[in-house]
Formats: structure tokens, C-alpha cells, sequence
């Protein structure tokens, strides 16, 4: 895989990561709401590398606690995707700074 396509895979992660905490916040923020429909995201993957988040309403009901677990675990995975991004663009860097040597 080129730099080009680690850094592409690592930002599907963190759109579909934003996605899924979009739904996340939909979910908490609606919970009261008589009727709501949950969000759930689904994450699957796409050719060449990387994700894509698709978001369903179900017919279960919100729970506070699971929807901040969910949270707390859509962060984490944002973060090493960023960390990855950050890695392929200072991989990118570097290697510009080589050829231009």
C-alpha cells in the first residue's frame, strides 16, 4: 500500500468515525423523544482499503450508557486513525525531502 493510500484508508476511518458519532449524539439527544427511532452505524469495508460507515434506524430503544460506551470507544478509534494520517503524512514528507536531496 502507497503513503497515498495509508493516509486515504486512515481518513475513511475518521469520516466514518464522524458519522458514527453523529448518530451517537442524534441518539442521546433524541432518547426523550415519544417514537424515536435508534441509529445504529454500521462500519464496512471498501476496495481499495478503507471504511464506510452506513447509518439504519432500528427499533430498539436508547440507552444512555451504551450510546456514551459507543462514544467513548468512536473517539479512540478517530484518534489512531488520526495518528496513522499523521504517520503516512510525515512518511510523505520525508521522502519529498529525500527527492529533493
Amino acid at each position: 500500500m502507497s503513503i497515498s493510500g495509508i493516509t486515504s484508508t486512515a481518513l475513511s476511518g475518521m469520516r466514518a468515525q464522524t458519522t458514527r458519532v453523529s448518530a451517537i449524539v442524534n441518539n442521546i439527544a433524541s432518547s426523550s423523544t415519544p417514537g424515536y427511532a435508534r441509529l445504529n452505524t454500521s462500519l464496512t469495508s471498501v476496495a481499495p482499503g478503507g471504511v464506510q460507515a452506513v447509518v439504519n434506524s432500528t427499533a430498539s430503544d436508547v440507552d444512555p450508557a451504551a450510546e456514551l460506551t459507543d462514544l467513548i470507544e468512536a473517539e479512540q478509534r478517530y484518534k489512531a486513525n488520526a495518528v496513522v494520517f499523521e504517520t503516512g503524512a510525515d512518511m510523505w514528507e520525508m521522502l519529498m525531502s529525500i527527492k529533493r536531496d
